[in-house]
């Protein structure tokens, strides 16, 4: 029961109908199908050319769906050891050579890193303020016309985002939020 319970199943693109495992972990839920369904119809299924940034990457779906769209680029950071190694796992059972894993605190490594994404994944654990704390740091890692697509239980202040689209499905809010001009 637990075995079908930790897994996911890529979607779309290249690695569509792939099944990938992941561990028992506190607060990890992956994003679900039908959301994710939604997400990348938002964001159009073609992501070429494109960076992105899974930055609360639990089981990865949200990367390894972006991945499977052709992203140039996707890096996930994980904190939590097992977690990172199942990540690990799965990058290398698809083969996935444009995943780049960190294995790291989310809220650090945004801090120190120099990089600018072109699409960013937030989804933090429910039960925390970490959703506002990175949306404060990320408009400094943000591309041009980037995209930030955030879960959330309830929001933080918005000040300085647009609302692009939103959705709820069961307890998942969601939405893709952009810089305000």
């Amino acid at each position: 029961m637990s075995q079908a319970r930790n897994q996911l199943r890529i979607v779309g693109g290249e690695y569509r109908r792939r099944v990938l495992r992941f561990p028992d972990a506190e607060g990890l839920r992956p994003t679900p199908d039908r959301v994710r369904e939604t997400l990348f119809n938002w964001l159009g299924q073609d992501l070429t050319g494109k960076t992105c940034l899974d930055l609360f990457a639990g089981s990865g779906a949200l990367g390894f769906e972006a991945a499977s769209r052709n992203a140039r680029r996707v890096v996930m950071v994980e904190k939590a050891k097992p977690v990172h190694a199942a990540l690990a796992a799965n990058r290398q059972l698809l083969n996935a050579s444009h995943i780049e894993l960190v294995h790291g605190d989310a809220l650090a490594w945004l801090a120190r890193t120099g990089e600018r994404f072109d699409v960013v994944f937030l989804d933090p654990p429910f039960a925390s303020d970490l959703l506002g704390k990175v949306l404060a740091l990320l408009p400094e890692r943000l591309a041009d016309d980037a995209l930030v697509y955030a879960e959330y239980a309830q929001w933080p202040d918005l000040a300085g985002w647009n609302i692009v689209r939103e959705g709820k499905a069961g307890n998942v809010h969601y939405a893709l939020l952009r810089r305000a001009a």
